[in-house]
């Protein structure tokens, strides 16, 4: 005869065992449809990227000084339409904007306190915090190599900026002269069509004159006339 207290431990690794291999699926309560989630970099051509550190001015401060705003990646992103080329970073994981501005003629990188990895420059209009104000900003990378590739980088696309501002600004010459060269083409016409107006009126005065003086110089004959007989 079995022990049963052998026969309860036998049942309980038994049970055990099943537990262990038992998987259960439980079905999600709410199913959620993926998205789509746009970066709005999608009509942009990168140009450049590196990880880098980026640091703000804190003006506001009292005394001012230099606050970290963020560490990822640091793009050139050049826009497929327009041509127009921004600066944009993002911080590592929770990819918030750190850095949004485009990239201008004046614009100029200046070596931080000497360092050769680390660059300062401004700009009139940064959009990190959405709404556009100065900023005076400051990117370390981890050497100098990358730190010049960077500066390399910057320098075409400020090149690019001055040759996409001249060509809009030849359009523009181009469209004023255009424009210029109508508004003539229709005074002229306005012109013309007026001397001829005026010259169809001198005809008909001319005309009036003639009859005028044809009239007068048959009533001369029809008053001759009557004094003979």
């Amino acid at each position: 005869m079995a022990d049963p207290k052998d026969q309860e431990d036998h049942e309980t690794t038994a049970e055990t065992v099943e537990d262990s291999n038992h998987d259960p699926q439980f079905e999600p309560i709410v199913s959620l449809p993926e998205q789509d989630v746009k970066t709005l970099e999608e009509d942009e051509e990168e140009l450049f990227k590196m990880r880098a550190k980026l640091y703000r001015f804190a003006s506001e401060n009292d005394p001012p000084e230099w606050k970290e705003r963020g560490t990822g990646d640091v793009k050139l992103l050049k826009h497929k339409e327009k041509g127009t080329i921004r600066l944009l970073m993002r911080r590592d994981r929770t990819l918030k904007i750190c850095a949004n501005h485009h990239i201008v003629p004046t614009m100029e990188l200046k070596p931080n306190a000497g360092s050769d990895r680390a660059w300062v420059w401004n700009t009139l209009a940064d959009y990190a915090d959405e709404s556009p104000k100065p900023e005076l900003l400051a990117i370390r990378f981890l050497n100098a190599e990358n730190a010049q590739k960077f500066k390399g980088k910057f320098d075409e696309c400020k090149e690019e900026a001055r040759k996409t501002l001249e060509g809009t600004d030849n359009t523009d010459s181009a469209t004023k002269v255009a424009e210029k060269l109508e508004e003539l083409s229709v005074k002229d016409k306005e012109s013309n069509e007026k001397k001829e107006v005026k010259k169809e009126a001198e005809k008909k005065d001319e005309k009036k004159e003639v009859m005028a003086e044809e009239k007068k110089e048959d009533e001369k004959k029809e008053v001759k006339a009557e004094e003979k007989n």
